[in-house]
Parts: C-alpha cells; structure tokens; sequence
C-alpha cells in the first residue's frame, strides 16, 4: 500500500523543491514571478478548466451514487470490502465486471468516457475510475462488517465538507479536514494513469501546433557551441539526485500527488520548445527522495539555460485546451540571439486559478543552467532539491 499523501500541493504554501539558481536581480516572490494580465488564450483556458472541473467532478459523483447503491446486497459489499482492504486503490469497472450487474458496470463505464473526454484524453488512456478506502484508520471498522459509505473526492482542498451516500441513496455531509468514524470509500481518478495518458496527449498536440516537444526522433546535427556533440558519444544533462517535500496539511479524502513539470527553453532551431517531465515518485512529506532522474536534455537545447514550471494534475487539467493555451503563447517569441526565460509567458497562458491557490500550478524556477550543481532550497522554503550535471553516454 502506498503512503497516505499528506501535502496540499499546487497552493502558494505548498511549493515543490527549487531546482534552480535565479537571474541576476529576480526572485520567485518578485515580480517577474507574477503573470502579467490575462490574455483571451487564458480567457478560453480558464472556461475551458471551470467545465472540465464540472464535468469530471460531475460523474465521479454519479459513480459514487452508483457504487453506493449497488452495495445493499450483503455478498457484493463484502467481495467490494475484501477488494478496498487487499489493495491501496481498485479499477471500478474492473470491479464492476465482477459484479453481475449490468447496470453498475454501464453506469461506471459512462461515467468513465465522461472524465476522459472531459480531460482531452483519446480512448487509449483506458478506465480511470478507481476506489479506495478514505483513511487507513477505518479499517478496523470495515474488517468489523460496518457498512460503509461511498463519497466523490472533491478536487477543492479548501473544502470544508463532502457529502458521501449510502446504500440506500441517502446523502450525508462528512468533515472535509477530519475523517469519520465510519469507513468511507472515495471514488477518484487514477491520477498517475491519467497523467501519463495527459502527457502523450500534450506531447502530440504540442508537435501539432508547432512546438517542438519531448526527445525529437532525430537529434539536430551539433554546432561547435554544443556541449552535446557527436564527438563526444554522448550528452549533457541535469538530473534530481535528491528531493525532500516540506508538511502541510492534506485533508483525508485526497490522495498522492501527480506531479509533472514543463521544461522550456530555446531549441536547437532556435524556437521554443517544451519539454514534459513525469515526476510521479513526489508523494510524500518528510521524506528524502533519490530519483536520479534526468530533468533535462540539454542537447535539445540551443543556450546552457532553461525555465521549469511545476504542475500537478488534480483532476480537472484538460489536456487539448493546455497545448493550445502553451502555444499560443510561446510561438510568439522569438529567439533575440540571448537567452530570454519563459516562465511569465506560460503563467500569462494559463487561467488564474492555475497559478493562483490551485492544485494544478505548483511553482516555477527562471534560469536553470547546465552547470548547477547542489543544493537549490524551494523559494518559500518548502523543500530543497538537489542537482547535479550528468553526461548520457551512447554506445
């Protein structure tokens, strides 16, 4: 069983490990760190996330309604307990199909094809509904046969309540910072499944739209300033030696974090490019993290410098409408023969609620350089992350 996740991330107070020395005169407090006003991508963006939040929150309630319905037969909410205590989390339609229910697996399943619609995913991001028990304290209370209760996870960590049902279709409002008595299961979303589904998606709109994105098929040819060259077999990189997350309250119903962070700088071509990278392994708080993770690729890199915006995926990202929105924004800036950072441009992209006391922006760092090496502590003092130069050897 996974850890419980016990941070609130995304909001001002829950900011992720810097990863980065600022530009000369620039801090993260400052105002280079602070998006200019909203443009009409961001307009459309910020509809965009507000439906997408609705939709997907929408049908998660409705599978918890479904859910906690079907539990009235005695033989079912046992073989759904025996499922909730053998496993951190479990596929409800996977569940569903055991159930001999035609109507709860329908059910799932529509609701299902909402939430990946919803989130701009293609069919092959598969079944992302899971269940799991709200809080490893009631345990003993379902292994003891108290029936339990089926509620939606709410995307809002600022909630102060939740409403959870019974077999019978009856609501009940439980405290969102304290967890009840009785055992409760929560309906999400397999955040790491959807993510990396996300990711793919982005990928590939990203590409469409023009803007260069992961490792490209084809390195570009190297130029005598590229300390990536082909006469070396190899390349540079910066990888995540270390990581440790500060406390912050999490309320019990939620669970790990899904955190990715958007890699963006000037590309060989001298276009801008961006480059996703999953950090699914942030989860908990007070606890030292070794990825050794590659964090950037510098051969795909024009300058020895690059920007990182943090993010998380709460639920309610649309994918399609992030690619656009991150288009529109970089493909108007052009390369001045000097490095020129980024991170305002993809702030001014995304909807105010992304980068303002919201799970789904974390935080951002100016100026990476292919030369930092150590220790970078969070800009509000949150978490350190340590970093160091790595050379790639090809053979």
């Amino acid at each position: 069983m996974r850890p419980r996740h016990t941070r609130r991330l995304g909001t001002v107070t829950a900011v992720a490990a810097s990863l980065v020395a600022l530009c000369a005169g620039q801090t993260l407090g400052g105002p280079s760190a602070v998006a200019a006003p909203r443009t009409a991508a961001s307009a459309s963006a910020a509809a965009s996330a507000a439906a997408t939040a609705s939709a997907v929150s929408t049908a998660e309630n409705q599978a918890a309604r479904a859910i906690a319905g079907s539990l009235s037969a005695p033989a079912w909410r046992s073989r759904v307990r025996t499922a909730a205590l053998s496993s951190h989390e479990v596929a409800v339609t996977a569940l569903a199909g055991r159930a001999g229910s035609g109507a709860l697996k329908s059910a799932l399943s529509s609701a299902d094809r909402r939430i990946t619609t919803a989130k701009g995913l293609g069919t092959d991001a598969g079944s992302l509904l899971r269940l799991r028990l709200g809080d490893p304290a009631m345990r003993a209370a379902l292994t003891a046969g108290t029936e339990p209760w089926v509620a939606a996870a709410a995307a809002d960590d600022d909630t102060a309540t939740i409403t959870a049902y019974d077999s019978h279709g009856r609501a009940h409002t439980l405290d969102a910072r304290k967890a009840p008595t009785r055992p409760v299961y929560v309906v999400d979303i397999d955040g790491s499944k959807a993510l990396s589904a996300g990711l793919r998606v982005l990928n590939k709109e990203l590409g469409r739209y023009g803007v260069a994105s992961a490792v490209p098929a084809r390195r570009p040819a190297p130029t005598a300033g590229t300390r990536a060259s082909a006469a070396t077999g190899g390349f540079w990189t910066t990888r995540v030696t270390a990581v440790e997350l500060s406390d912050d309250e999490e309320p019990w119903f939620k669970g790990d974090a899904e955190i990715y962070t958007l890699v963006t700088g000037f590309g060989q071509d001298g276009k801008v490019r961006v480059d996703p990278v999953d950090m699914p392994y942030l989860d908990n708080d007070h606890t030292v993290y070794r990825p050794g993770q590659i964090l950037v690729n510098w051969s795909n890199y024009k300058y020895n410098l690059a920007d990182a915006v943090m993010m998380e995926d709460d639920g309610d990202t649309n994918y399609l409408t992030l690619a656009k929105a991150l288009a529109t924004a970089l493909l108007t800036i052009a390369d001045q023969g000097t490095y020129i950072p980024l991170v305002t441009a993809i702030l001014d992209a995304m909807p105010n609620s992304w980068w303002t006391d919201d799970p789904d922006y974390v935080d951002s760092w100016y100026t990476l350089s292919r030369d930092d090496n150590g220790t970078r502590y969070g800009a509000r003092g949150n978490g350190w992350m340590t970093v160091e130069p790595y050379f790639v050897q090809e053979f």
